[in-house]
């Protein structure tokens, strides 16, 4: 039957397909001829011979007719006579032409013509041969031609790709994308285009899906709003840490959204060439007006939106304020953009310029922050869809051992435990799994083989045993969950806490995690008599932390109630600090004797609870990995409110890791001494 040829062997289907043609096909032929007949005279010119067989054989039989030297060129043409020709049938070579019947038969170079001269003379004495002799220029107007021709051909060819590229995927071909240049790179979206996001598909973010989804309303229905007067806001500004999910509800909202989507990322705009950003501008908004209703959104838009004025340039003409200039009366200028809204996303909201943050420009900044507890446990549930779990893979579980995971960390968490789970060739993916991605996650690849000494190895468990003790004893510093000497990443040996979800932090909370953190460096000096480069990363978030009380939150009774903070990024009052020296001073005093206050605090407790600590070092030493509870059976059940290690089950199974969140830093390690370095 017909409709069964193709599927027969040999019938149509089987047969190759052949390449489509393409015209730079040609170009390459055309090429390579034009080449060929400038380099190749297949067989039509005189044989090259050698010097020697020139002067030994041509010269000593005198059969030569006639000589020509062509001066320009360096070489000679010599003419054998036609009687004597077969004799040197030897010399010259098959062709597709057949050997050569009239002169020149042959081509000799030359290093002087004098030499050259004088050892024909010489031969014709010897032989008494004679012979024509003559000089001349010659030129070669062909070959001339494509010598100065090739540089040019290069030089346009150069220019067609440049142009070709810069004109991205505007229509026409050659050097007509020249004048693409300054069209928009936006990529369009509509309601036949193939999104498979959707605002089911972004777990949390409840208020920023409820400001978005109040938008896309806004173009499908509008007249719900203005039939009260209302009017459809111009701009909405997601803001947030990166991996929050800002681009996700981007996607969502083109997703849902029945209308057309442009989407075009910040760096789009900027471009080698001077007017080409605010071109580009131009050109997405004269599109987006055609196509209203509709929505714009910009990624990273800080790449254009900066502040003004902040230029390195000193006052030089700035591409990137051009196009901010432009971006800015497009938004709100003096044409109206009816039905045209404008989506943006950054992470660095306080670099932007304030003309940019008005209202009628970006009439709504949607904050979205890291996830909380129940948005970590909506978040699981979406990437935990496609894999095959044990049955004691809870999402609620896996939500408590990840505060201040954001989207994508979790997202990376769920991936490196199937990769796990494959690696151990495992058929499910098991609670396990899951706390070693985390675990791989915060504090990088396990190291087991690492060479460390004896007395490295002792330092590290009293220096993270340190930390676990005062850890524990302080009310208000986070509880442990781990403590490892195995080397991870570029540390020797790590600490994980579980951190309290909180807003707000006080003075005595700072304080006890400051003292936590300085364990380590006091237990090297308490026991070893000596302090070593491991400690870098304690004193580093301590110093962080202590300048931030001081010269921050105003936590120093000796500075006052004083912010030296700038909130705006934007330092526009000042070019230098915005104190004095005599207040840095006082700053730098405040900051020292907060962190010797709570290094000797460390020290006292360490020295109160030795027994103690020496016998968690000893555990740590036998066992590599203790959890808290090994130092509940040392030094008793914590008795601090809120601050017991509760698990799902009520078990205390503590065997899981966690990240710290923000300025929070709770991980601390034992680093090389390199990194001091």
């Amino acid at each position: 039957m017909a409709n069964e040829k193709p599927n027969m062997p040999g019938g149509e289907s089987n047969k190759p397909k052949l390449p489509k043609f393409n015209l730079y096909w040609a170009y390459a032929l055309i090429a390579a001829a034009l080449i060929a007949v400038s380099t190749f005279d297949f067989g039509q010119g005189p044989h090259d011979i050698s010097y020697t067989q020139f002067k030994e054989r041509l010269l000593q039989e005198g059969d030569i007719e006639k000589i020509t030297v062509i001066r320009n060129e360096g070489v000679a043409e010599i003419t054998i006579k036609s009687e004597q020709l077969d004799k040197y049938k030897d010399l010259i070579k098959e062709t597709l032409s057949g050997p050569q019947e009239e002169g020149p038969h042959f081509k000799v170079k030359y290093l002087s013509e004098e030499d050259f001269t004088r050892h024909i003379e010489a031969a014709q004495k010897e032989t008494g041969s004679t012979f024509d002799y003559s000089n001349e220029d010659r030129t070669n107007f062909f070959g001339d031609f494509f010598a100065y021709m090739w540089p040019l051909l290069f030089i346009v060819v150069l220019w067609i790709f440049i142009f070709r590229r810069m004109g991205g995927q505007g229509g026409g071909g050659g050097a007509g994308n020249i004048f693409n240049v300054g069209k928009s790179r936006a990529k369009m979206f509509d309601k036949e285009s193939s999104i498979n996001v959707n605002f089911t598909d972004v777990a949390g973010l409840v208020e920023a899906k409820v400001e978005l989804e109040e938008i896309v309303e806004f173009l499908k229905r509008p007249e719900k709003y203005t039939e009260l007067g209302g009017k459809i806001p111009k701009g909405a500004l997601l803001v947030g840490p990166p991996g929050t999910g800002k681009t996700l509800l981007a996607k969502a909202v083109a997703g849902e959204a029945n209308v057309p989507f442009f989407n075009m990322s910040g760096s789009d705009f900027v471009e080698m060439f001077v007017g080409v950003g605010a071109s580009r501008v131009r050109d997405l908004f004269k599109k987006a007006k055609e196509k209203a209703p509709c929505i714009i959104f910009i990624d990273e838009i800080d790449a254009i939106g900066r502040a003004r004025g902040k230029s390195p340039n000193m006052g030089a003409n700035d591409e990137r304020e051009n196009t901010l200039n432009q971006l800015l009366t497009e938004m709100d200028g003096f044409a109206t953009n009816s039905g045209v809204i404008i989506l943006a996303a950054t992470n660095r909201a306080d670099i932007l310029d304030r003309a940019l943050m008005r209202a009628g420009r970006f009439d709504r900044q949607i904050h979205v922050e890291l996830p909380d507890l129940i948005e970590r446990k909506a978040i699981f549930e979406v990437h935990l869809r496609p894999l095959r779990l044990a049955e004691d893979v809870k999402s609620d579980f896996l939500a408590k051992q990840t505060p201040g995971f954001s989207g994508a960390d979790i997202a990376n968490v769920c991936n490196e435990a199937a990769l796990i789970a494959a690696r151990k060739n495992k058929k499910i993916v098991e609670k396990d799994d899951f706390l070693d991605a985390v675990d791989r996650i915060v504090g990088g690849l396990e190291k087991k083989n690492k060479i460390i000494s004896k007395d490295e190895r002792n330092a590290v468990a009293y220096h993270e045993a340190g930390h676990a003790t005062i850890s524990w004893l302080l009310e208000y510093a986070h509880p442990l969950v781990k403590v490892t000497i195995v080397p991870r990443g570029k540390a020797l040996g790590a600490a994980w806490y579980l951190p309290e979800e909180r807003q707000l932090t006080t003075t005595q909370q700072i304080l006890d995690e400051m003292c936590s953190a300085l364990g380590g460096r006091a237990a090297e000096e308490i026991i070893f008599g000596r302090i070593s480069t491991g400690a870098l990363n304690d004193l580093e978030k301590v110093t962080k932390q202590a300048y931030a009380m001081v010269s921050y939150f105003g936590m120093s009774d000796e500075v006052g109630n004083i912010s030296f903070y700038d909130s705006s990024g934007q330092s526009e009052y000042s070019f230098n600090k915005p104190y004095s020296e005599k207040t840095a001073e006082l700053i730098d005093q405040e900051v020292a004797r907060i962190i010797d206050e709570q290094y000797q605090r460390a020290k006292k407790i360490l020295v109160e609870n030795h027994e103690q600590h020496s016998q968690l070092a000893e555990r740590l030493l036998e066992k590599e990995v203790i959890f808290s509870e090994d130092l509940e059976k040392i030094f008793g059940r914590r008795l601090f409110k809120g601050h017991f290690i509760q698990e799902e089950n009520g078990n205390g199974d503590n065997q899981s890791d966690e990240k710290s969140e923000d300025n929070d830093v709770s991980s601390s390690s034992m680093t090389e001494a390199k990194k001091d370095e």
